[in-house]
């Protein structure tokens, strides 16, 4: 939250990070609404798709933590899976998996992918770059719709 401070942002703002940030975890809500209603509010664009870009994506980081160090409880508790099956999955999950990363910003499949990617121990920096990336092309995307239905 310093950041935001430093950066001199509005109290607004601050709600879109938190709400972009809980967005990312297994809280079932979303801030895209918020990020178009401050727009069509006179909100700067730029300033509202990082700010929820960055909440969303260190929620992410958030879920993708709780997927490393709650792995062995999510894998053979929750989901009660053998070695072989374990083996197999993260097999196809290396092989294909990391690119769907690229998708976390869907609804109900986004925060599993984010979970999932920290129990397969995906690299941080390459699940940094695809999360980030496809979180900020969203936003990016709403904002410029936004802008476009505003008539701005």
């Amino acid at each position: 939250m310093e950041l935001l401070y430093y950066l001199n942002l509005e109290p607004s703002l601050y709600v879109l990070f938190i709400l972009s940030f809980l967005a990312a975890t297994v809280v079932p809500i979303g801030s895209e609404w918020l990020l178009a209603v401050m727009i069509l509010g006179g909100f700067s664009p730029t300033q509202t798709v990082f700010t929820a870009t960055l909440g969303n994506y260190l929620g992410a980081c958030t879920t993708y933590l709780i997927g490393i160090y709650g792995s062995d409880f999510f894998i053979r508790k929750l989901l009660r899976m053998s070695d072989s099956d374990l083996i197999k999955a993260n097999r196809i999950y290396l092989k294909y998996g990391s690119w769907s990363l690229l998708l976390s910003w869907l609804p109900v499949v986004g925060d599993p992918l984010c979970l999932v990617a920290g129990i397969f121990r995906t690299g941080f920096i390459r699940f940094s770059l695809l999360i980030f990336s496809g979180k900020f092309l969203r936003y990016t995307t709403l904002a410029i719709l936004t802008v476009e239905i505003s008539g701005g």
